[in-house]
Parts: C-alpha cells; sequence; structure tokens
C-alpha cells in the first residue's frame, strides 16, 4: 500500500481498535482459482503471535475457503471512516483556489498465512466471540447459548474456520495532514456541520484527532 509519511499510523492499539471497531473486511487471495476477495467479519486476537491472529468464518458453500489450502499468504483489508472531502472547506480556495477534491479515509491491511479449521471446538469459540463483540452493546444481549443446542450444532456444521496469524501489518491515516492548518480545521468543521451534505460525524472526528 502506497502511504506517505503523514499518513503512516503504525501504533498497534490504533491499528487494532480499527478492525475491532470495523470488523468487516475483504479477504484476498490469489490461489489455483486466480484472484478471489471476499467481504467476511474478522476479529482481531491482539496479544497472540508477533502482530496479532485474525479468525473468522465462512459458510462451507463458499468456495474460497478451498482457496486457501497451500498458500503463503493473503491479504485482509479493514475500512476505517471514509468520505469525499470537497475543496470548498479550504481557507486555501478563497486565498489562490489553488486547490482539489479529495477523499479521506483510515485502512489497515495485514497479511499473514491462512489455515483453514474444522474443529468444533475452535468454531464456537469464534461464533460466541463474535457475538459477543456485537451484541454486549445492546440492553438485553443475545448470546449463542440462547438458541437451541442441536440447531447450533447443525449450523455448525455449515461452517468452516479460518485462522491467520498477522506476519506484515500496515495502516493508513489519510485525514487531511498534508494540508495547511487552516485547511485541516476547515475540513473538520465542514465534516461537523449537519448542514452539509458531506456530513460525517465520525469522520470529523478522525480528522480532529490529527489537527
Amino acid at each position: 500500500m502506497y502511504i506517505p509519511p503523514a499518513f503512516r499510523e503504525s501504533d498497534p492499539d490504533a491499528l487494532h481498535a480499527l478492525m475491532r471497531a470495523h470488523p468487516l473486511a475483504l479477504l484476498v487471495t490469489h490461489g489455483p482459482g486466480g484472484l478471489m476477495a471476499s467481504p467476511v467479519p474478522f476479529l482481531i486476537y491482539p496479544d497472540e503471535g508477533e502482530h496479532g491472529v485474525l479468525r473468522a468464518h465462512v459458510a462451507r458453500a463458499n468456495p474460497h475457503w478451498r482457496e486457501l489450502a497451500g498458500l503463503d499468504e493473503c491479504l485482509v483489508v479493514f475500512q476505517g471512516e471514509e468520505g469525499y472531502v470537497t475543496p470548498s472547506w479550504y481557507a486555501t480556495k478563497a486565498a489562490t483556489g489553488k486547490v482539489v477534491p479529495t477523499w479521506n479515509y483510515a485502512t489497515v491491511h495485514a497479511w499473514g498465512r491462512p489455515a483453514v479449521v474444522e474443529d468444533a471446538g475452535w468454531l464456537r469459540r469464534q461464533i460466541g466471540d463474535l457475538t459477543r463483540l456485537q451484541e454486549d452493546r445492546r440492553p438485553e444481549p443475545w448470546a449463542v447459548d440462547d438458541a437451541p443446542a442441536d440447531f447450533i450444532a447443525a449450523q455448525m456444521k455449515a461452517i468452516v474456520g479460518i485462522e491467520i496469524p498477522i506476519t506484515r501489518i500496515e495502516g493508513k491515516w489519510k485525514m487531511s495532514q498534508n494540508r495547511a492548518a487552516e485547511d485541516r480545521a476547515g475540513v473538520a468543521a465542514g465534516l461537523a456541520d449537519a448542514a452539509d451534505p458531506h456530513h460525517d460525524a465520525a469522520l470529523a472526528d478522525a480528522v480532529k484527532r490529527r489537527l
């Protein structure tokens, strides 16, 4: 991934936080069937391995998991906040007019050697962890054990697990850091303006954290 120095994010805590906040990632492989990409909810286990371990599951009917056998490497792409940046927000527009639109975004790319897992205990832990990550924010969270055990067992037979110890990881936070201070402030204000058609509070906060 092309990362100018101003946009590079190397803090493991920041990288893992984005992966937890935006778990639906794109699994990309180049195997016997050629290039394949599948959107898959991944969980990051940051305290395992050199850079953390990714775990997920996919439908057994999905042919992508069969491509993983024998692969030395795959890529998992996590996409965080993103949005259009209009030149109208820049103070430089009024001063010189020498401005163009761009796009702000945060993304994490993780590489590793994938393994297919069919162990029932592993799968039960993975679906339980994934469920808790999403349900714990609800006032009355649903748990896997709320469903009949035989039903869950039957559902688990229809999935396979994927485990990827991360060997390399990169983060890119393109949040207007390459602009003058007054332009960055204008972007943050524009994104925070509820009346603006490109209003995005989450992206505004991400820009403000790098002012």
